[in-house]
């Protein structure tokens, strides 16, 4: 391969619509991790209990799972782009509103209005990566999960230090940056077409009715389970500051990025998927285990919170390419079906924790996110010859325009095993 080659394969020489959509995936993401830094200030300056506070991110990611469902809809009539643009606007108005508001529960309804916004965003576009991107189906995930990673990183460290200033700046910091994305998007991603097929509002739970795509989802559902229990809830046991919170975090979004980006396809190539991801997860769960232990222990939460970043990051990079490879509808409603079961998880687990720790103790929520995560293992390996099955290495991968919706067709080798369904994941 010639030197311009290679250039024209990598995940990060991108058309400039992709590098637009990208950004904007940086600052999506970093709405999540934002906030984390001044739950306990939000918590003792507004006079509301962990669980109220813990509704921040129940409200946004339940509203987030269910718009999911009509992502594929709204698409599908207006356009990519007019979607992705809705999607902005929203969120800017929302963070507005949020960041001028006095009350936790005005607070928490804007969150939920914000995650209408996310839905439409976050579904949308990581189908017009996916489609745009040079560098193949490999390379588009590269790229938006080095957003990801980009976005966890930078969002604890910008949250730490606008809240420091005031527990509002994260929220007007969000406005700013996504009116910057909106403006970005308006000009330089072109129109799309509007798909001749349109998809309806059932289409996403019809979806996961192939085992492939919802064995991926409720493992993805345990996970998350999991993770938002950590990302959400250990800034309270941990009793630092705003800033020192932002900065544990910030640590905890560089690993994220590193093994999202650097060793995960690494790690796919030597030993596969499936097996990378049991060792991932139950890692993970030890991980969490740990902090369930030791929970007292500032120093070892610290440590433990930053060293999770680097199963996050290979879950992130593994569970997202895993999804796209084994389902047989189209991407946009893949991503549709995937993320309102597994927006679901990480909506309730904050929530219970901060109840669980009040009721028993602060240990508890911990113990059990390490069961969510040991049972999302269980319910991986249900579908273990699906993702051997979307890693044969001669398989072939056919792109279907836009206007069908970005479909891709797997096709099954004509061995004794494939025989069955034409499609991997068919129940």
């Amino acid at each position: 391969m010639n030197p311009s080659q290679r250039q024209e394969s990598s995940p990060f020489h991108q058309p400039k619509a992709v590098w637009v959509v990208a950004f904007a995936c940086v600052v999506s993401f970093m709405g999540i991790g934002l906030v984390d830094p001044i739950l306990p200030a939000l918590s003792s300056q507004l006079h509301a209990s962990p669980s109220d506070v813990e509704l921040l991110f129940t409200s946004y990611l339940m509203v987030t799972a269910f718009a999911m469902l009509l992502t594929g809809w709204v698409s599908s009539r207006i356009g990519a782009k007019a979607t992705l643009v809705t999607g902005l606007v929203l969120i800017v108005v929302f963070s507005a509103l949020a960041g001028a508001s006095n009350t936790i529960g005005g607070i928490v309804g804007f969150r939920a209005g914000w995650g209408i916004g996310n839905a439409l965003f976050i579904a949308t576009s990581l189908a017009v990566i996916v489609a745009s991107a040079s560098g193949g189906l490999t390379g588009a995930i590269v790229l938006y999960e080095t957003a990801l990673g980009i976005g966890f990183g930078l969002g604890p460290l910008l949250g730490g230090e606008l809240g420091g200033i005031s527990w509002r700046g994260p929220f007007f910091g969000v406005t700013a940056l996504m009116a910057v994305s909106l403006i970005a998007t308006l000009v330089l991603v072109e129109k799309t077409p509007v798909p001749t097929k349109r998809t309806s509002l059932a289409d996403p739970i019809k979806a996961l009715k192939h085992k492939g795509l919802r064995t991926m989802s409720i493992t993805a559902l345990c996970y998350n389970w999991g993770f938002f229990t950590l990302l959400a809830f250990t800034p309270f046991p941990m009793h630092l500051g705003i800033h020192q919170l932002g900065y544990t975090f910030t640590g905890w979004g560089v690993m994220v990025a590193i093994f999202a980006i650097f060793i995960a396809p690494k790690l796919q190539a030597r030993y596969g998927t499936a097996r990378t991801l049991y060792v991932n997860l139950t890692l993970l769960a030890l991980d969490l285990l740990v902090i369930a232990m030791f929970t007292s222990s500032t120093a070892t939460l610290v440590i433990a919170v930053i060293i999770s970043g680097a199963f996050v990051g290979l879950n992130n990079t593994l569970t997202t390419e895993a999804v796209m490879l084994v389902s047989p509808v189209g991407r946009p409603l893949a991503s549709a079906s995937y993320g309102f079961v597994r927006f679901i998880g990480g909506a309730i687990a904050p929530f219970v924790a901060a109840k669980l720790a009040a009721y028993f103790n602060v240990h508890v929520p911990f113990y059990l996110a390490a069961v969510a995560v040991m049972i999302g293992v269980a319910v991986l390996s249900r579908g273990h010859s699906l993702l051997l099955a979307a890693e044969i290495p001669h398989r072939r991968i056919t792109e279907i325009p836009p206007d069908s919706q970005y479909r891709t067709t797997v096709p099954v080798e004509s061995s004794s095993e494939a025989n069955g369904p034409g499609y991997f994941g068919d129940a």
